[in-house]
């Protein structure tokens, strides 16, 4: 399901943080420690018009959390291993750019250039055996300068009953990823999802469309910078106008 995944984004060791090395198990100076990107005011953030949540004096940090060191618990760490042996450990310090173990999950946070090699092994190899894809959700950090695009694919394996997830990111000015439909199948309308509704465009689809939107619609309504407009509803005989234009709760 797209849009509802915003955990924190493991980053890429930007602002002199250092990542860690997933094939040697050093750490970094930045593991665990989180990297603000960003404030956010009022419950949802929203730009150009009133907060009508009632939130509106909220202010809160943006912030990503950094690298897990080892030992990562579980089974995480043979998943890390097995990686680096498959893969060697120069592919997997170039093409992960960090690991992060949150909230009892594994998240592998993947260069764009490297996502279909590692998702490949990932499903192929004995050790692995990733075989299922459960979607592929899209994220907006807008403060995130760079990297502003997220996709993130949960992935499940049936044969060891275990999950990992890949997350990858994107510039605004380059919102290109690779499709991950050779490799998954079942990508096919979660990437055409998260392209209508965020704008990433996932290079070797074979039909990246929109699937909700009209064709003709203008933008891309989940990123966090779309404005908020809509019509007037009536509602128990009253007049209710449309979010950019009810007053603020400040």
């Amino acid at each position: 399901m797209t849009g509802g995944q915003e955990r924190s984004d493991p980053g890429n060791g930007r602002g002199g943080q250092e990542r860690s090395d997933p094939g040697d198990g050093r750490g970094g100076q930045g593991e665990n420690e989180k990297e603000v990107i960003g404030v956010r005011r009022g419950m949802f953030g929203s730009n150009g018009s009133g907060d009508t949540s009632g939130y509106g004096r909220l202010v809160r940090e943006v912030a990503l959390p950094g690298s897990t060191p080892r030992p990562y618990g579980g089974y995480f760490d043979a998943v890390v291993d097995r990686l680096v042996e498959v893969l060697g450990s120069d592919a997997v310090a170039a093409g992960i750019e960090r690991v992060v173990v949150f909230r009892d999950q594994l998240t592998l946070d993947v260069g764009r250039e490297h996502l279909l090699a590692v998702a490949q092994v990932l499903r192929d190899d004995q050790g692995l055996r990733f075989e299922l894809c459960c979607g592929v959700s899209g994220v907006h950090y807008p403060q995130d300068a760079g990297r502003e695009l997220h996709a993130y694919y949960p992935l499940m394996s049936i044969t060891h009953n275990r999950r990992v997830q890949l997350e990858v990111a994107c510039p605004d000015a380059d919102p290109h990823v690779p499709s991950l439909f050779s490799v998954y199948p079942t990508c096919d309308w979660h990437e055409r999802e998260t392209y209508d509704f965020f704008g990433i465009i996932f290079d070797g689809h074979p039909g990246l469309t929109r699937i909700e939107m009209p064709d003709d619609w203008v933008g891309h309504p989940q990123r966090k910078d779309y404005p908020l407009g809509g019509v007037p509803v009536e509602y128990h005989g009253a007049q209710v106008p449309p979010p950019d234009e009810r007053r603020s709760y400040h």
